[in-house]
């Protein structure tokens, strides 16, 4: 057996479907997926059987998503077991297959004439950025006959898509009972800021970062968050080297650093539910002084991991910074693997055939790393993937030649040295308190 084919075993190798023949029908489709993966399926396979095979493969009831992504988690969860803190990092990317009518199923997307499906995936990173694999993931077509505004504030939350940030909270705990000195804090950007997250039941060593979207109202204070946070005395200064964008040029930000605990009051609108307060620690990074036309810098973070010291702050948001890494990923998932370029005659098909490759673009993710660590090493240098055929450093730097920016790197005072979300670098500074 090759060291390719263990690869793809370890990953895939656990994977329940009936029958073993079709769980070993998976490894050596990934495999052969995995060797090309921008290649469309009649591209990627090498003969009209077994094009004919892959199909069938997909077309398969016995072939869940599911069952393709709790084999490959189950890994995740192994190489999480020796790691102090995992961020478990959400987020939600729509594929758009608007392009190819014929396939049945599909829901809107941002607007009724796009058709597709939306990805909530749960990434599983170390604070320095390395991706350990899929967490969870959950894949649906919208109810065409759902308006998503109505009646929104009085749906149940289990009628709503803002239940994915719950499915994906409860995805962490279940990962902290098979690793249980390992803390995983959940991460999420302002969709994320849902006071039912907030108020779930959690164990100890599950947490949460969100950036705040809602200015809610704070307990034992006349003031609302964004004002309550500038109240908070002066933490640190910190310099930011920003990026050039298409219409910015690279330049340096100055950024001030407040903390401090708070206690939120539930939203009003759901008053007859007596919901529970909840006290979180809050994180404020903002740029006083932007040029003239550039819209200021800011991050207002809400944590359930204790904040009370500079070296703390900074911490939190050099881990909310890492979350860039899950949109690195689904750039790979869309570019570097063209899941919207696949083609399958219902949604169905297409969910599961994104399941799989989820798992190729984590490889390539983790691949692409490893490349730009060692950018001048020889193309001789294999790198692990699930294809059988082991891309060399040119070929996975080609793949992620449209990718912007760095992964995000975390030294031991917190402070990220790679890319932030939008583009930005951590430089510390004096004036830390």
């Amino acid at each position: 057996m090759s060291a390719e084919t263990t690869r793809a075993e370890e990953e895939l190798g656990n994977a329940e479907m009936g029958d073993i023949r079709r769980t070993h029908r998976l490894v050596a489709l990934a495999e052969i997926l995995g060797a090309q993966p921008q290649a469309s399926l009649p591209q990627a396979t090498e003969t009209p059987a077994q094009l004919k095979a892959t199909y069938r493969f997909f077309e398969s009831s016995y072939v869940q998503p599911d069952a393709i992504l709790a084999s490959h988690t189950q890994a995740t969860i192994r190489r999480m077991q020796d790691e102090p803190i995992i961020l478990a990092v959400q987020d939600t990317t729509l594929l758009d297959y608007t392009q190819f009518p014929e396939i049945t199923g599909l829901g809107p997307l941002a607007t009724t004439s796009q058709r597709g499906l939306l990805a909530h995936t749960t990434l599983a990173m170390t604070p320095d950025g390395v991706p350990l694999g899929v967490l969870a993931q959950d894949v649906w077509a919208r109810d065409p006959e759902v308006r998503r505004a109505q009646d929104h504030k009085t749906r149940p939350l289990d009628d709503k898509e803002s239940q994915k940030w719950i499915t994906s909270l409860e995805a962490a705990i279940a990962a902290h009972e098979a690793c249980p000195t390992t803390q995983i804090v959940s991460v999420g950007d302002r969709e994320a800021d849902v006071y039912d997250l907030f108020i779930h039941e959690r164990p100890d060593g599950v947490d949460l970062l969100v950036r705040a979207a809602q200015d809610r109202k704070v307990v034992d204070d006349e003031h609302y968050l964004w004002a309550a946070m500038k109240t908070a005395a002066l933490s640190a200064t910190v310099e930011l080297n920003v990026g050039a964008r298409a219409d910015q040029p690279a330049r340096i930000a100055t950024v001030e650093v407040r903390f401090r605990q708070v206690t939120i009051r539930p939203p009003k609108s759901r008053a007859t539910e007596r919901l529970p307060c909840i006290t979180v620690w809050a994180v404020w990074a903002v740029e006083r002084h932007p040029p003239k036309g550039v819209t200021a810098i800011e991050w207002l973070l809400l944590t359930t991991v204790p904040v009370t010291t500079t070296d703390d702050a900074l911490t939190r948001l050099a881990w909310y910074a890492a979350r860039w890494g899950i949109e690195v990923w689904h750039k790979i998932l869309k570019s570097g693997c063209q899941i919207e370029q696949k083609r399958l005659a219902s949604a169905f098909r297409l969910m599961t055939c994104v399941a799989l490759y989820s798992v190729v673009a984590w490889r390539i993710m983790y691949a692409t790393m490893l490349a730009r660590s060692i950018p001048d090493a020889p193309c001789t240098v294999r790198l692990p993937t699930l294809g059988r055929h082991c891309g060399d450093v040119s070929d996975y730097a080609a793949i992620a030649s449209g990718f912007s920016g760095e992964f995000p790197r975390t030294d031991r005072s917190g402070v990220t040295r790679g890319m932030h979300h939008d583009g930005t670098r951590c430089i510390p500074r004096v004036d830390s308190r």
